[in-house]
């Protein structure tokens, strides 16, 4: 039996190691918000759909760590990679084009973007899919 505190503790040490705020980390392994809420609060135990989630989202966690604490984490002790910005466009976007959608003011035709979410600093989101069926 998973101890639920303890659980809470790693998950906490996820979030911190990552810099996520519980609503990213929700929107990043698809859950809804309030599963972690449940989850971290005690309320709830993590499920075996949510366990499989954080390992396929985050390779660097254990299974065994993450349920037991045994282990070690991150997985691999070498550091993060280095990842160098990619030029998005020589174009200039303007705050009005993003404001409307920044799908289309970023796309330009050549490429396949799904979706773009913007995390504020106060925990909140905006999430833009090219998907209009929502």
């Amino acid at each position: 039996m998973i101890n639920t505190t303890e659980f809470n503790t790693r998950l906490k040490k996820i979030l911190d190691y990552y810099g996520l705020s519980a609503s990213a980390f929700a929107e990043i392994i698809t859950v809804q918000r309030s599963s972690i809420s449940h989850i971290l609060s005690g309320r709830n135990k993590p499920s075996l759909e949510f366990i499989t989630k954080v390992l396929n989202a985050f390779p660097d966690i254990e299974l065994l760590w993450l349920l037991s604490g045994v282990g070690e984490f991150p997985k691999s002790t070498a550091p993060l990679p280095k990842v160098e910005p990619t030029p998005i466009s020589s174009n200039p976007i303007t705050a009005n084009q993003i404001s409307a959608n920044p799908i289309t003011a970023i796309s330009n035709g050549n490429d396949s973007i799904e979706r773009i979410v913007i995390f504020y600093k106060d925990g909140s989101f905006k999430n833009y899919s090219t998907n209009t069926s929502k």
